[in-house]
């Protein structure tokens, strides 16, 4: 199934476009999900009397490949007796005999015995990139025998670092705010280093008081669905408080909401449960936290996170500190990145390709506490939230997460915590506003799509303009 829905989104993709009288000039194929349309367009190029050669070639200079992950089960890989099912009488169309076919999408792990879409789409593209900087070293690593022979730093993979579409996932009351101290048009100049210097001079009081309002909405968002699961008889007494129904409004709120991939550890801050009790349960400095996310159906271990985390949830002894929101989806991810105060990120190093949900926060006002890896790496100058540095160069994964739990602790306990307790004699954290605004002058600019937008347009889609579109 899955290769015949790739076998639609690339061939299928680019026969549509030819029938709506689309003819673009540069491809862009986003994941190897969509990389049969490299094979589409070397079909259509012989079929008006190109040699196989010339042909990829011309598709190769025009095509962009995008990257997304270092995780192995993120690359497809069909077996060769599927493709042989469906790309029988398609390779001689290409001309190709089947053996030079199935080896444009042949890699040392699969040993013959299997077709990886990553490995095509990078063989057909001249023009490739991974998702953040720490990415693309990683992918220059993982697809070097790609190019036997060249170093590690000629690897041609390139990165163009992520970034969100601010006016969607900002909330309104912050927008105004925006509005109102960097200009109406700031959505429009959402990369503007300049414009976002001055959300420093934004008056303190204003910024809190709009942080107080979207946490609040959180709350009540979280209220509302507990009480309707209720009331349609779907929640038990116990699963109404599992849901988060016992938040307080005035705790320092930590969310973790993503695909509960096994990489992203979601189950990280559970490594110390005495040390975490004192975190939640203290009465003058509470500390609450949110859980949501899915796992794909296939992946066992992910939806073995999701239980251990509602596990939590059900114990008593947190005092209904820790919360699993359900069904999660993008309207409740709004909630989330808009109303928490930390946004925390656990990855195993060096598995994080990007991590755009804590973009979405941080231009929200919410402080990042993160491994170094993915966009993080990037984002963090050590004065606009915490960064957990990885235990590089042990394979030992009980060393790295001993590790990497003992800095998230000592963060929260000696840093993060006192900072967000620490008020003025009129309730204001400076310090935590402080950090919030370095935050968002020093990120929002950089991890906003307009940034990313023109960063693929220069580096990528000019190069890969240089073929005139007469020749193909």
């Amino acid at each position: 199934m899955r290769l015949c829905q790739e076998y639609l989104l690339g061939i299928g993709g680019v026969r549509m476009l030819r029938a709506l009288g689309i003819a673009p000039t540069v491809w862009h194929a986003n994941e190897g999900h969509s990389a049969f349309l490299t094979l589409e367009r070397i079909r259509e190029l012989i079929q008006k009397g190109s040699k196989h050669a010339d042909a990829s070639e011309i598709v190769r200079q025009s095509t962009v490949f995008t990257t997304h992950t270092p995780v192995p089960a993120g690359h497809d890989v069909f077996p060769h007796h599927l493709m042989d099912r469906y790309f029988a009488g398609y390779w001689e169309q290409l001309g190709l005999s089947r053996e030079d076919f199935l080896r444009l999408g042949d890699t040392p792990e699969s040993q013959g015995q299997g077709f990886n879409m990553t490995a095509l789409a990078i063989r057909l593209a001249a023009h490739v990139n991974g998702v953040s900087r720490e990415h693309g070293q990683v992918s220059r690593e993982m697809w070097r025998h790609l190019w036997p022979g060249l170093p590690i730093e000629q690897v041609p993979i390139r990165s163009v670092t992520n970034g969100i579409h601010a006016p969607t996932w900002i909330a309104p009351e912050l927008s105004q705010l925006y509005s109102k101290h960097l200009g109406p048009q700031w959505a429009e100049k959402c990369d503007d280093t300049a414009m976002w210097q001055r959300v420093l001079d934004v008056p303190d009081q204003e910024l809190w008081a709009v942080r107080q309002t979207m946490k609040r909405k959180l709350m009540s968002f979280i209220r509302e669905r507990a009480r309707g699961g209720w009331m349609q008889g779907e929640l038990q007494a116990s699963q109404v408080i599992t849901r988060g129904t016992l938040l307080d409004p005035e705790a320092l709120t930590i969310g973790f909401a993503r695909r509960f991939a096994t990489y992203k550890r979601a189950t990280l801050l559970f490594r110390d449960l005495v040390r975490l009790k004192e975190l939640l349960h203290n009465q003058w400095r509470p500390v609450q936290l949110i859980f949501a996310g899915k796992a794909h159906p296939a992946d066992e271990p992910g939806r073995y996170f999701i239980h251990e985390v509602m596990r939590y949830c059900d114990d008593h002894k947190l005092g209904g500190h820790v919360a699993f929101l359900e069904n999660y989806d993008m309207h409740m991810a709004k909630f989330l990145v808009q109303g928490v105060d930390i946004w925390l990120n656990t990855p195993r190093f060096p598995l994080e390709a990007s991590g755009t949900s804590g973009q979405k926060a941080a231009l929200n006002g919410v402080i990042n506490l993160s491994v170094l890896d993915g966009w993080w790496k990037e984002g963090y100058n050590g004065a606009n939230g915490w960064g957990i540095e990885p235990l590089v160069g042990n394979q030992d994964v009980q060393a790295q997460d001993e590790h990497d739990a003992q800095q998230l602790y000592r963060m929260l306990q000696q840093e993060a915590i006192p900072l967000y307790y620490q008020r003025d004699l009129d309730g204001i954290p400076r310090g935590w506003l402080q950090l919030m605004k370095e935050s968002l002058r020093s990120n929002a600019p950089r991890f906003c799509t307009k940034r990313m937008v023109k960063e693929y347009v220069d580096t990528l889609y000019a190069p890969a303009m240089a073929i005139a579109p007469s020749t193909w």
